[in-house]
């Protein structure tokens, strides 16, 4: 779970970093604020569209498993696990 989140965290800090990136070759100092100002709604929205982007391309093209789930049931007296078939 703490995978994902970092994965969907870095996803969204990609269109900071490549903002900074332009600064950086632009010769500005990506630490001023007032570079940043006028950008900032921008890049929320637009890394936003990257973390909704790749949940829906993992969402389309992640492994189904045809059978389906089996929940966990009992079998002779015996506790038997969910797994999928």
């Amino acid at each position: 779970m703490l995978r994902w989140i970092l994965e969907e965290l870095v996803l969204f800090a990609l269109p900071f970093l490549a903002f900074a990136g332009v600064l950086l070759l632009l010769r500005r100092n990506p630490l001023q604020a007032g570079h940043w100002e006028a950008q900032w709604l921008r890049l929320v929205l637009a890394g936003l569209f990257v973390v909704v982007a790749s949940l829906l391309m993992t969402g389309l093209t992640a492994v189904r498993h045809p059978d389906g789930y089996v929940p966990p049931h009992m079998e002779n007296g015996r506790l038997v696990p969910g797994q999928f078939q």
